[in-house]
């Protein structure tokens, strides 16, 4: 690395402490869903998966989405679950060997709620019993009426409205997040990440197009937060003082790319500092690229900061970003077969590190494209390719 490089990034390469958990930089794998865990259970293909981006170099792994113990957390036979004493033991080698190559890793814990249905089209096996279940959805609803971001075809078997949750649904996922959250102890993770953006369960009660409820869990925004609040006083009691709590949320949904949770950053102070308030540890920002303003009509200055620079300055908190790292297109702006063009922008990364604008920045695509993205950052290499059909393959399928 030449020494101008190495002065530019060297904020992607200092540590941080997040209550017990000590990481050596600033570089996350950001959860990635692979559909890759046979009979839900991570065995060794997954375990080498993960256990190389740690050797890479990279400080932190989170998990792709791990459902929680309750029937409809997730929709695939292959999406991994944590429920149960030999979820427990499959992730312990995966754990162990994260911490073996120096690295640290959550548990992404995941209610796919609404969304119900977007993966078991895929499961050829077991599709027709798992259409049959109920998604579990606050309002009964799936989305905004007359607006999706999935074909015809496809939402005709899932977006129909259906039966809102019941107080008994509410109180059973609270206690199925706690329990999973206990096994993540059990099974040697360094703490836990909650999936509550993009549409699916935790968000679906923040967002008002999903939240029609009348009760104590719906209404204004404070009352519309108070599901994920006490989801995440759940998790905290479960993994105890000392295990660091992130949350991951999003003003998009998958239903609706222009949906907006907090249309001012008093608004979104009102939801962050509820799970502050609960117990959270870092709010995770997730965005289509990692410098997009939040809230780009304010004027001056505050219009140019972005949503994990929002959390920061309204809760106080570290924050973490992501999106669109060394990428130029989203995922699906990139054109089938075509690698994604390259965008050098980790000057830019570390500029807002260096900043105080957030303190971790996650990276998907590129962990992809090389285990070792962390070396090619540290020693200013040139960014690796992604081709989409090469890397964003799950790791396996099941036949059928």
């Amino acid at each position: 690395m030449t020494s101008s490089v190495a002065t530019t990034r060297e904020a992607l390469f200092r540590p941080l402490q997040v209550r017990s958990m000590q990481l050596a930089n600033r570089l996350v794998m950001s959860p990635m869903t692979r559909m890759g865990c046979p009979d839900a259970l991570p065995d060794e293909v997954n375990r080498d998966y993960y256990a190389s981006r740690a050797a890479g170099g990279t400080a932190l792994i989170v998990t792709e989405g791990i459902g929680v113990d309750h029937p409809t957390s997730v929709d695939h036979a292959w999406i991994p679950r944590l429920d149960s004493p030999a979820s427990v033991a499959a992730w312990r080698q995966v754990t162990d060997a994260v911490h073996s190559a120096g690295g640290r890793i959550l548990a992404q814990l995941w209610h796919v709620g609404p969304l119900w249905g977007a993966n078991a089209r895929f499961d050829r096996a077991n599709r027709d019993r798992l259409m049959e279940m109920h998604p579990m959805r606050p309002s009964g609803r799936w989305g905004t009426p007359g607006v999706t971001t999935y074909s015809e075809r496809s939402v005709a078997r899932w977006s129909p409205e259906v039966a809102p949750m019941t107080e008994g649904d509410i109180t059973a996922v609270i206690d199925a997040f706690s329990r999973s959250a206990r096994l993540t102890m059990e099974a040697g993770f360094d703490g836990v990440t909650l999936h509550g953006g993009h549409g699916y369960l935790l968000d679906s009660f923040v967002w008002a197009d999903t939240n029609r409820r009348t009760d104590t869990w719906g209404g204004d925004l404070a009352s519309r937060s108070r599901f994920p609040a006490a989801v995440v006083a759940g998790v905290r009691e479960a993994i105890g003082p000392d295990a660091p709590l992130f949350y991951r949320f999003s003003q998009h949904t998958q239903q609706d790319y222009t949906a907006r949770k907090a249309t001012t950053p008093e608004e979104l102070g009102v939801y962050l500092g509820a799970l502050a308030d609960a117990g959270v540890d870092l709010l995770d920002a997730s965005t289509r690229r990692f410098n997009d303003p939040a809230f780009p009509d304010l004027e001056g200055d505050d219009g140019e900061v972005s949503l994990a620079g929002w959390a920061r300055r309204l809760t106080g908190l570290p924050t973490g970003a992501v999106g669109g790292v060394g990428i130029g297109a989203s995922l699906r702006e990139q054109k089938s077969g075509a690698p994604a063009h390259t965008a050098d922008n980790i000057d830019a990364v570390a500029g807002c590190l260096e900043a105080g604008e957030f303190d971790l920045i996650s990276v998907g695509r590129l962990h992809l494209a090389d285990p070792a993205i962390a070396t090619v950052l540290r020693t200013g290499a040139p960014l690796p390719e992604f081709v989409r059909e090469i890397h964003e393959m799950p790791l396996r399928s099941p036949e059928g």
